[in-house]
């Protein structure tokens, strides 16, 4: 499996190393502009090229991974899919669910596949969570309540995270991780509030709750770019009719009303360095393996649907218009 790699950034460089990996795929070449990416590709010894359209000009690849900022996937996924290639884009997939559901109808135009980069989905932990909930062994979901909170990332090139055009800001660059674990476990909400908080100095919300309802269930979501140097922070955990899931850094325990407390193994089988400041990891090497092995047989992913990630997407734009 040939990989043309699109954006050399943080996540273009987790995910070349997660490929080296990956025994049945290599990225031949990759699409930059800059110094960064001419240093980089001389690192990893692998052509640049200015364009997809120049690569694909001069390479046969059968994948392209496209790892850039979140309002350049529509345009560089319909390039990608109009010159007959499988396609990966980073979440989300788009700003917009109309962007969203172009890209798809590009892909379906030419008999090709349309992936998104839904990383939990490739986690032990929700991978546990989604056994649970449906095996019942706790009886149905009633509450649940999700965090992912990190300091401002300032360390984002050219502050285009901050810019709503750009990025969607929280709600899309953060929020939505969990929210495809909770439009994946229990489907589009019901009913849809939002709060927000944040400085009058800053031209974004820098803290959001969300409050999902469902028939039976309450789900509860925060998300935040605080203006405070805290750890990132991600955790979440489920009250069912008969016990309760708890996530966090102590990682993952089932808690049963009749006492008994399971510890579950979360230890990821290899951990790839990333080559950025997030630690080893498996989950980015567990997601590459399934699209790699989709890309092959050309079909689409049934971890991350299409229907999931319209799903997800149609929601964002509820919660956002409700902020």
């Amino acid at each position: 499996m040939r990989i043309a790699l699109v954006g050399l950034g943080g996540m273009g460089t987790v995910h070349y190393m997660n490929y080296q990996h990956i025994p049945d795929a290599t990225v031949s070449a990759a699409v930059g502009t800059t110094e960064a990416d001419r240093a980089r590709v001389a690192e990893w010894g692998i052509p640049l090229y200015p364009t997809l359209t120049a690569l694909c000009t001069e390479q046969t690849v059968d994948l392209v991974d496209i790892c850039v900022p979140t309002w350049l996937h529509r345009p560089l996924a319909e390039e990608s899919l109009s010159l007959g290639n499988h396609t990966l884009v980073e979440k989300p997939a788009a700003l917009t669910l109309h962007d969203a559901r172009a890209m798809y109808t590009a892909a379906d135009r030419v008999g090709k596949q349309l992936y998104v980069g839904q990383v939990l989905q490739f986690t032990p932990e929700v991978a546990a969570l989604c056994s649970v909930v449906r095996d019942g062994r706790y009886g149905k979901a009633l509450d649940a309540h999700f965090e992912r909170l990190s300091a401002a990332p300032r360390w984002t090139q050219g502050s285009w995270l901050f810019d709503v055009h750009k990025s969607g800001l929280i709600p899309f660059d953060l929020h939505i991780h969990d929210l495809d674990v909770i439009v994946s476990l229990f489907g589009k909400p019901a009913t849809i509030s939002c709060t927000t908080a944040g400085a009058a100095d800053k031209p974004y919300r820098e803290q959001y709750r969300f409050l999902y309802g469902y028939h039976g269930l309450t789900v509860c979501a925060e998300a935040a770019w605080f203006n405070a140097a805290i750890p990132f922070t991600a955790r979440w955990r489920v009250y069912f009719e008969r016990g309760m899931l708890v996530n966090d850094a102590d990682g993952l325990r089932g808690y049963g009303a009749d006492g008994e407390v399971t510890v579950f193994d979360t230890e990821e089988p290899e951990k790839i360095p990333t080559g950025i400041n997030v630690p080893p990891t498996g989950m980015f090497l567990a997601e590459l393996k399934h699209y790699v092995a989709c890309a092959a047989e050309n079909c689409p992913s049934d971890r991350v649907t299409r229907e999931q990630v319209l799903a997800v997407l149609e929601v964002l734009e509820q919660v956002t218009g409700k902020a």
